[in-house]
């Protein structure tokens, strides 16, 4: 789940701060007698470098998708067919932006809006493991996927194109108002109410995926502090995928 683009965001690729609206900077020169190899600030972001290249990320996204479409299928039995929908948030969740980041920290720059619109536009976006099977296997079972998606309207037609040339499918695609905000809960509401998609109508959401606490209905980041059982809901209609580069867990204070 990509943050709305107006706040600040705390870049994780670098060890300072930036306004997300401020021009891309160029990074801190590496220390003097460093080799001058351009893969080399890259291969030094352990997150990035374990999101892009580790066996373990596909492991973790492919079965947490086998296991979220378990759970579709079985809170779904009985269920008229396109009666009940499952939601996944699009960035990171479906769609991988990590490129994007590699670019930024290779070229020694950080983000921006205009670079992130200018991204997106380029629809270049790979698909994140185990995603095509989950979706095709909601709508195998009667189910809509509906994206729900903190990207703005205005580039939400491009993310259409992004999912439609990696044959990700969908059936409802859900962005965020230009300076709306970024909990999605009024987006899951007219999904559950039909007003989304009114040729569709209402659709009861069963199964949530997302790589950002505020992907699940109701959740924050103050669940970090909470007890196990505060968790019952994930594994069984939530579903998280990781993603070690940026979020709101930004915010947290170190422990």
């Amino acid at each position: 789940m990509r943050r709305p683009l107006s706040l600040l965001r705390v870049v994780f690729l670098l060890p300072i701060s930036f306004v997300a609206c401020a021009p891309a900077t160029p990074a801190p020169k590496p220390a003097s007698g460093a080799a001058p190899d351009v893969a080399a600030p890259y291969m030094s972001n352990d997150a990035l470098h374990w999101l892009r290249d580790s066996a373990e990320y596909r492991a973790i996204t492919t079965q947490t998708y086998r296991a979220a479409l378990e759970a579709a299928a079985k809170a779904s039995a009985g269920r008229p067919a396109g009666s009940w929908a499952v939601s996944v948030d699009a960035d990171e969740t479906i769609i991988d932006n990590s490129t994007y980041e590699m670019e930024l920290l290779r070229r020694g720059l950080v983000h921006t809006d205009a670079a992130w619109r200018a991204w997106v536009k380029r629809g270049e976006r790979k698909a994140v493991p185990g995603a095509a099977m989950f979706l095709a296997g909601v709508q195998k079972l009667g189910g809509r996927v509906a994206v729900v998606t903190n990207t703005v309207q205005s580039l939400c037609p491009d993310v259409a194109a992004n999912l439609g040339a990696l044959s990700l499918p969908y059936d409802l695609l859900v962005c965020r108002a230009e300076n709306g905000e970024d909990r999605k809960e009024g987006r899951w509401k007219s999904v559950a109410d039909g007003s989304a998609r009114p040729d569709l109508g209402p659709a009861e959401i069963l199964v949530w995926v997302g790589d950002n606490i505020q992907d699940f209905p109701e959740q924050s980041q103050a669940l970090r502090g909470q007890p196990e059982s505060a968790f019952g809901d994930f594994g069984v209609r939530f579903f998280a995928l990781p993603n070690p580069v940026y979020g709101t867990w930004e915010k947290n204070p170190p422990r």
